[in-house]
């Protein structure tokens, strides 16, 4: 079974990233910054905050569906908003979405917000709200069930430090993975946490058995070229004693994003 984790940044490089994901074929694809906006048939919008200014595809929920016509993809908003089309203002929402191959039956799930709550009328002040999802999938060829999380954590303007909402974040997220993960199961939990490697995040998750293997096997970080930023570690994936992990890599390249995808076969 494949798990891949990727912040799509909103669907920027969108003919890498789909050429990309149909190559690889994850069967579970946690996506992370993802734009639906079922009001229009326009292939790209603008994201406007402040002198913020980012092309978003339009219904990128949509087109990576497209992409994986074999699997089923669940969408789970944190917030609606406008795009722009010029001076024309369209309703969006964005959030995450899991993708997940048909041959895995979702048993069980689990959506919530890890930070503030549901934001219906705009994207509001940062940090903004920021929800996680969790599903149980049955594995014929193992015989077993599997659980699987993943989070977009909150963007605070002031950097990556451990603050009092971070940790409350984790925690939520935790409690989250706790209802649906079975104390057998093999248990993966990933996404961009938007933190530094040595937060009290792992910490909180280390309470329920998970490891990271981003920083646990030398990685030097999780950003392509793209970001131009100082700080080259936000995406993380977890696992407990359970998982047989067969391969783990950080994806450099092809370049898909600002972010690299995470990669796990177990």
């Amino acid at each position: 079974m494949r798990i891949m984790s990727l912040n799509g940044w909103g669907g920027k490089l969108h003919e890498a990233l789909i050429s990309y994901i149909q190559s690889a074929q994850p069967d579970v694809l946690c996506l992370q910054e993802v734009v639906h906006s079922p009001e229009t048939a326009k292939d790209w919008l603008t994201y406007r905050d402040g002198e913020h200014i980012l092309p978003q595809r339009a219904n990128f929920f949509r087109d990576v569906s497209a992409a994986l016509p074999d699997h089923a993809g669940i969408f789970c908003p944190a917030a609606q908003g406008v795009l722009w089309d010029d001076d024309e203002a369209v309703p969006s929402q964005w959030g995450q979405a899991t993708f997940v191959h048909r041959s895995l039956p979702i048993t069980e799930q689990a959506q919530g917000f890890v930070h503030k709550s549901f934001s219906p009328h705009g994207y509001g002040d940062h940090p903004r709200s920021r929800c996680a999802h969790a599903i149980r999938v049955y594995d014929d060829t193992r015989d077993q069930a599997i659980s699987i999380a993943h989070m977009h954590g909150l963007r605070d303007l002031g950097g990556k430090m451990d603050t009092p909402a971070r940790r409350a974040q984790a925690e939520r997220l935790a409690s989250l993975v706790m209802q649906i993960a079975q104390p057998d199961d093999p248990l993966i939990v990933c996404g961009d946490f938007n933190v530094e490697p040595r937060s009290e995040t792992f910490d909180v998750l280390g309470k329920i058995g998970l490891t990271d293997l981003v920083t646990t096997r030398g990685f030097e970080g999780t950003r392509s070229s793209h970001y131009r930023k100082s700080g080259k570690f936000a995406d993380y994936m977890l696992v407990n004693r359970h998982v047989p992990v067969r391969h783990f890599t950080v994806v450099r390249e092809p370049e898909v994003s600002d972010h690299c995808p995470l990669v796990l076969d177990i």
